[in-house]
């Protein structure tokens, strides 16, 4: 077989077989890496592929829009006719050149029509082919892929053809029809390609046409602006039993003979290479590209076109003349076109002796000379000037026969732009190639002639301007290799130079450094593809894909007798052997594959056992039969606050050490992005990981082993609980636990929200009945008054506006400031009868004017028995409990009322809409504004009665409103009482204390004249303040000051007595 190949005896060196593989490290024997299925199949290639032959054909021909042209597309492209074989290297000179035969093993020299008769009977928009020509190139069903690049179907230097938004299909339909009518049957086009006057056209024959895969065409405009498609090219990339990727270009690149025009050329040609993008292909191993692949991505490619290079540095009418001795042996010189062609030499030959005589050019050629060369071609007869170098036609007499063709080709190709571009890495310098040139320029003739070189004014000089280049992998990677150890070479050289190395080399006593163990120890660091054709035989090319496939090229030459151009059209034929798919063999060894892997598979893949902790369930939750039909993590009923926990224990169950980690879950609209959803905490190997992370360290567990992860929940989150609230979001989510070289698991993560008070509007809080929030929850309401709530969280939220108002404010401010006051009362009468004089402590109110309130104040916040007691405390407040009998016995009543008051001001900030609304405080801040400016103030009362008239617009907001201030203002008087009894002598035994709670009435929210109850006002004003009113976002930082300014003026009005006078 073909198929290179290494010996194999692992997975680890099966994989130095696959595209772009590296090589194997010499420590790396006995490693295992896993394969693919698709890279197994594929290390395994050798033994369901076939070597397959094809013939190539492509053709180019600049057609100068002239019409009929397609008339004779099937004559010399198919059936290979129109070949001169003196003129096409065929038949090269009479003395020892080369004579080749036909297909047909006959020569094609003496059999046909002569050009004396075939230009006499030429007529446009006819078939201008000989008559009676058999054909010199294989044609018919010998070829198996037909390439046509034509150039200039249509006129491309017309301006509305050039600047035309579309391609009219008509001008390629001719083409194809022509094509089809000439084509054996059963061939069919496989690709197509056309930009404005470029068209590509391929064929496939039969046989091969099913075995043609990932066919893309596209095209790339270089001519005006450097976009528009008057000049540019199409190309096709093909891929050819699902092992060979082909790439065919036809171009048209930047025509004229100066200096800017070769330097656009060039351009022209690397902005092909740069903007040609294929569709993205999916190789043998079924891996699909990201991206599109583009040129130098192939493995054979082929430039054809009129790439327009010229002959550098020689005159035309040089060119012309000596070409045209030659092209005269095919004519008759007593017919007209005999005639014709004499009378082109002469004028040729006058031209250069006028420029001899101008002192102009290196030469002159004398009329008696072209006389002499008119009656017989043995001999030229040449004058050359005593001073002046030799001429070019001297140069050619001097070293070979003038009247060999090879010679005056050899003598001109050193002058081709083309060559030199090459040469000279400016172009077409990475590996591209062409073959030998034995026929004549293929441009520019005058129509309807097979040798007359361009007669009119212009008399442009002989080119071969249309070209046929090839490529392999092989030459592109052996050029990529050179150019890469010159830079190295470069970078030494320098390196050499500035370390002085260069001069020290001199030195006879310099001692190098060498190690002979190390030698070759870092082989791989370099590694380059072109080193694997070190021990492969010439002319194989290695393919992307990793087989064997050799390019040879049969025939290149040029059809003179087509008359219908001022260009020659040109064909190459090429033999192609490449490693071709047998799906009956791929199918088999793709089933032996599947099962050797699947045993692999199944003994050495890491493999882990997710084991969730069951936790018993409360009476509740069980009859929901959640937990006992859910296969995850149940989190059960979860209420505000509340900690939770659970557990998962990951064993290795395989034979293999495994490694885990945790990666970004799917997520949803309005989910965030992460490993867990925000309200989960996650501990691993006791570090806590980040919900928001993409992925969790790795944690590696051996064989028989275990690992823990924890999980944990308390929801705190204020937008989150009235989301929970509203049914828009639930506890239900997904951990993604991924083992490596092993399967995803899948954890499902759920629990049922139980909705609380929090996170609710008054509007709301008003119709919530006896019984709490929990009560209504679990009435259960119809599923289309629902909120989007996921499956097993539970009950759905109620809708609160559906029921009846209950109560003038909400029971839960009552319940909690209640409580608030009593516990104040408790604690104020229980520090007076258990402090004295000689205490040195103070009382906790003396340190802090905000007391209870006052976060600085609350000793134990932040601990574990803290916020387990806040969600007791709002537990008892959503199921209608005793607040103060649902913490913890051994609480210290300071403490309770601390959690108490927490919760309180927790209730008012997560209230949307607060206890004074946005709307109503724009009003109330309009009123302390006009008050300001008035040159009456209103007093204290004025301005309390004015606000309470704003307020009375929502009754259960004023309400609210005068229940929190009022519980303010008797916890003042409450405090101012406990601080007087100090200075008091002590009360008689025997007589009886008044009630140490003493509600006040009629001065509604006054406070005693102290500075105590000053300083009270003022923290209160701003803790209140911030919890109950809700400002309108707007009027800038400064405007903000200045109502966060007039918000604490509010709150003191209603916290202190008017001043007296």
């Amino acid at each position: 077989m073909s198929t290179r190949l290494r010996p194999t005896s692992n997975a680890s060196s099966l994989m130095q077989d696959l595209p772009g593989g590296f090589p194997r490290d010499q420590d790396d024997d006995n490693s295992a890496t896993p394969l693919t299925l698709s890279q197994a199949v594929h290390a395994r290639r050798a033994e369901y592929v076939r070597p397959k032959h094809i013939r190539i054909k492509i053709g180019t021909w600049n057609v100068a829009s002239c019409k009929g042209t397609e008339k004779d597309i099937g004559g010399w492209f198919v059936e290979g006719r129109g070949i001169s074989d003196a003129l096409s290297g065929f038949s090269i000179g009479e003395n020892g050149g080369v004579h080749r035969e036909d297909t047909r093993g006959r020569s094609s020299r003496d059999q046909g029509e002569d050009v004396t008769t075939q230009e006499a009977r030429y007529e446009r928009k006819q078939n201008t082919l000989p008559n009676g020509d058999p054909g010199s190139l294989p044609g018919g069903e010998d070829v198996s892929l037909y390439v046509l690049g034509l150039q200039e179907v249509v006129d491309v230097g017309s301006a509305t053809e050039a600047l035309r938004p579309y391609t009219d299909p008509a001008i390629a339909t001719r083409w194809k029809e022509s094509m089809a009518a000439s084509l054996p049957e059963g061939y069919v086009m496989v690709a197509e390609q056309q930009l404005i006057g470029l068209l590509l056209l391929i064929y496939a024959a039969p046989d091969l046409a099913p075995e043609l895969r990932s066919v893309s065409t596209t095209s790339v405009g270089t001519g005006l602006m450097g976009y528009m498609g008057n000049k540019g090219a199409v190309t096709a990339r093909i891929v050819v039993g699902e092992t060979t990727r082909l790439v065919f270009i036809n171009s048209h690149l930047a025509a004229g003979a100066d200096k800017t025009a070769l330097e656009r050329r060039n351009w022209d040609a690397s902005q092909i290479i740069q903007r040609t993008k294929f569709e993205p292909i999916q190789d043998i191993t079924d891996l699909q590209q990201s991206t599109g692949e583009q040129i130098g991505d192939e493995d054979f490619a082929f430039w054809i076109g009129d790439l327009n290079y010229r002959l550098e540095s020689i005159p035309g009418d040089d060119v012309r003349r000596l070409l045209m001795l030659h092209t005269r042996n095919e004519y008759d010189t007593n017919a007209q076109s005999g005639k014709t062609l004499d009378k082109e030499i002469q004028l040729a030959a006058e031209s250069v002796g006028q420029r001899a005589e101008r002192g102009s050019s290196v030469s002159s050629v004398s009329t008696a000379s072209v006389k002499s060369s008119s009656a017989s071609t043995s001999s030229h007869q040449t004058s050359t000037a005593s001073t002046a170098p030799t001429a070019l036609v001297d140069e050619i007499s001097a070293s070979e026969d003038p009247t060999s063709l090879q010679t005056t080709l050899s003598s001109l190709l050193p002058h081709d732009e083309l060559h030199q571009q090459i040469k000279a890495r400016k172009a077409f310098q990475d590996g591209w190639q062409e073959g030998p040139i034995h026929f004549l320029p293929t441009y520019k003739y005058d129509v309807g002639s097979v040798g007359v070189f361009d007669s009119s004014e212009k008399k442009r000089a002989p080119s071969w301007c249309d070209r046929v280049l090839f490529r392999t992998r092989r030459e592109k990677l052996a050029y990529e290799a050179k150019v890469k150890e010159e830079e190295n070479a470069r970078k030494k050289d320098e390196e050499m130079r500035a370390s002085g190395a260069d001069q020290a080399a001199e030195d006879d006593e310099i001692l190098y450094d060498y190690d002979p163990d190390a030698d070759g120890t870092n082989f791989n660091a370099d590694y380059d593809e072109n080193d694997d054709y070190n021990e492969v035989e010439d002319g194989v090319v290695i393919t992307k894909e990793g087989f064997e496939d050799e390019l040879r090229l049969e025939y290149y030459t040029a059809h003179q007798r087509v008359l219908s151009s001022d260009h020659k059209p040109l064909n190459a034929v090429f033999m192609l052997k490449y490693d071709a798919v047998v799906p009956e063999l791929k199918a088999k060894i793709h089933a032996e594959v599947a099962k050797e892997l699947d045993k692999v598979e199944n003994e050495g893949r890491p493999n882990v056992t997710v084991c969730v902790d069951q936790h018993n369930d409360t009476q509740a939750e069980q009859c929901e039969n959640t937990s006992k039909t859910f296969e995850g993590v149940w989190f059960g009923e979860v209420r505000w606050g509340q900690s939770k926990h659970r557990s998962l224990t990951i064993a290795n169950t395989s034979r293999v050490p495994a490694s885990f980690t945790f990666i970004e879950r799917p997520v949803g609209a309005g989910q965030a992005p992460g490993i867990a959803p925000k309200w989960l905490n996650l501990r691993q190997n006791d570090s806590s990981l980040s919900s928001s992370s993409t992925s969790s360290p790795p944690t590696t567990v051996e064989p028989g082993e275990t690992a823990s992860v924890e999980l944990d929940i308390r929801i705190w989150d204020s937008s989150l609980v009235q989301s929970l609230n509203e049914g828009m979001k639930a506890l239900d989510d997904i951990l993604v636990l991924r083992v490596e070289g092993g399967r995803d698991h899948f954890i499902p993560v759920r629990g049922k929200w139980l909705d609380t008070s929090l996170g609710r509007s008054i509007d709301k809080l008003i119709r919530i009945p006896e019984g709490g929030i929990r009560k209504l929850q679990n009435q259960r309401p119809d599923s289309s008054k629902r909120g989007g709530g996921g499956s097993g969280s539970g009950a759905a939220s109620p809708v609160m506006g559906d029921e009846p108002v209950r109560f003038s404010a909400p029971r839960e401010l009552f319940r909690l400031t209640e409580t608030v006051e009593e516990l104040v009362a408790r604690v104020v009468a229980e520090w007076d009868m258990t402090s004295s004089d000689a205490d040195s402590a103070e009382a906790p109110w003396s340190h802090h004017p905000g007391w209870p309130f006052e976060e600085s104040g609350w000793s134990e916040r932040g601990t574990e028995t803290w916020d387990d007691a806040l969600s007791d405390a709002c537990d008892a407040l959503d199921s209608d409990q005793p607040l103060e009998a649902s913490l913890p016995p051994e609480l210290p009543k300071m403490q309770r009322l601390y959690v108490l008051a927490s919760l309180l001001l927790t209730m008012l900030e997560n209230m949307p809409d607060g206890i004074v609304t946005s709307t109503l405080w724009t009003r109330i801040d309009h009123l302390l504004s006009e008050n300001e400016k008035t040159k009456r103030k209103l007093t204290l009362e004025e301005q309390r009665t004015a606000i309470e008239e704003i307020l009375s617009s929502s009754p259960s907001h004023s309400i609210s409103f005068i229940l929190l201030t009022s519980m303010l203002g008797r916890i003042s008087q409450e405090i101012a009482g406990a601080s007087k009894s100090r200075d008091e002598p002590p009360v008689s035994p025997t007589r009886k204390n008044a009630s140490p709670f003493r509600r006040m009435t009629g001065s509604l929210g006054r406070l005693p004249e102290t500075s105590h109850a000053e300083l009270a006002a003022e923290a209160w004003g701003h803790v209140f303040g911030k919890a109950m009113v809700r400002l309108p976002g707007q009027g800038g930082k400064k405007g903000f000051g200045v109502q966060e300014r007039r918000r604490l003026e509010m709150m003191r009005m209603f916290l202190r007595r008017e001043e007296k006078g």
